[in-house]
This record gives structure tokens, sequence and C-alpha cells, in this order.
């Protein structure tokens, strides 16, 4: 359609290359994070199809020991930005909205012998969005876990735009619910999760370490300010004159 395509696919391989478990991306709105961590799907999730013909001509395709790991691991994406909502139940339903779409999507779980039945009920009142609020918060556990054991590798979590609820409940007034919600969350996914491969949070604000990072000492935080990934995001200054 004659867009221009600005190729930022060496990010793949500095993340390769970083031995941070997870990694957090702080950007301004519209510097290209959401079409990353699309990227970063396509490129890391093992699929039906091969997505490899996606990557072809581009910077990573130079790095044959950087694309053997297309397709490779099991993913799990998830956007947080439709949490914006008026009070603490709207932002929550969206939330258990979200994960039973993403549970639907690795559906595949339901017919494997390696996953326990227990598991799969479990996993079957979350497609249905008939949990309990505290299977909720170790629900990406869960899935990560079924994850592991149906393609005995482990897990990749993106989780785009993770600072909008926070934002939201801050000017609506129910921050102390919220933070307390999305800090349960993070730490059964990321934090005691044995199940996972690697992590990657993007959002615009940096909220502060001690309230929601709690325990992450494997995190890595990157900023517009204080980067390793300056050319990951957002158009530099030979990619405008290009």
């Amino acid at each position: 359609n004659e867009y221009y395509f600005i190729d930022k696919t060496l990010m793949i391989k500095e993340l390769l290359e970083n031995k941070e478990t997870v990694n957090l991306f702080t950007r301004p709105r519209r510097f290209g994070k959401t079409l990353n961590m699309s990227m970063l799907q396509r490129f890391f999730e093992a699929t039906e199809k091969s997505n490899a013909y996606l990557f072809d001509g581009l910077k990573i395709a130079a790095y044959p020991e950087y694309m053997a790991y297309q397709g490779q691991y099991p993913v799990i994406s998830i956007s947080l930005k439709s949490m914006k909502r008026a009070s603490y139940q709207e932002a929550y339903f969206e939330y258990v909205k979200l994960l039973s779409d993403e549970f639907e999507r690795h559906e595949i779980i339901l017919q494997s012998d390696a996953v326990s039945e227990e598991d799969k009920l479990e996993f079957q009142k979350i497609k249905k969005r008939i949990a309990e609020p505290k299977e909720y918060n170790s629900a990406v556990k869960l899935l990560s876990k079924c994850l592991q054991k149906v393609y005995q590798k482990n897990v990749i979590i993106l989780i785009d735009e993770y600072d909008v609820p926070l934002e939201n409940a801050y000017l609506e007034g129910f921050y102390d619910q919220m933070i307390q919600f999305i800090r349960s969350l993070f730490e059964s996914a990321l934090k005691t999760n044995p199940y996972l491969e690697k992590s990657v949070i993007t959002g615009c604000l940096r909220i502060s370490k001690e309230s929601i990072f709690t325990g992450l000492n494997n995190l890595k935080s990157d900023s517009v300010l204080h980067t390793e990934y300056g050319d990951s995001f957002g158009f530099t200054e030979s990619e405008v004159e290009a």
C-alpha cells in the first residue's frame, strides 16, 4: 500500500544476547511499542504455519544463529490497554475478557495428554469466564505451565501497555485496588513462574519499582534516557533521512 517500513528486527538479536529474563521498555506514545511486540510474537511463537517468511530479507535474516530461534516458543501475549475503565469492577471485567481470549487462542492445550485433567478444568473455567478471583490472579502462570507441558519449552510472555490500568486507576480514584491486583499478577507471572523463558513489558510510564516490581530481581528497565535499544523504537536520524 505504498507505506514505509522501518526494519527493527535487530531488536530480536539484542534481546537474545542479553541475559535478563524480564525486560521493561518505557517509551512515549507512537514510538512503535505495540508494533515491536507484534514482531516479537511473530518471531518467537510456535505456530502451525511457519512465520519465518515474514522475516525474509530483513536485518535479522542475516544472522542464521538467531533465526534458529524463530517459531521455537509458546508465547503469551496480552495488552492491558482495554482496562482503562471508570471503576475497578469494569477494569477487572476487561481483564477477565482478555484472559479468556488468550486462553481460547491456546485451545490446543485441551487436546494434549501432557496436561492434567485438573489443569484442563481450571483452563476451561478461565476460558469460559467463570473462575474465582484468586484463579485469575495466577491465570498467566497456569497458562505458562500448560503451554510448557504441551511444547516442552518455557514460555515467552509479552505484556503491552502495562501502565494504562494503573494510570487510569490513579486518575479515577481506585489506585490502591489496582496496584494490589497488578502486583499479584506480575509476581505470579514473572517472579514465581518456573515456566518463564523471557518476558517483554512495554508502557509509557515507569511505575515505581517498590510498588509493582517488588522482588523482580530479574528485571532490566530500558527508558528513553537510559537505553541499550536506542534504535529499536521510534525513528533514528538516519532512518528519517533514508
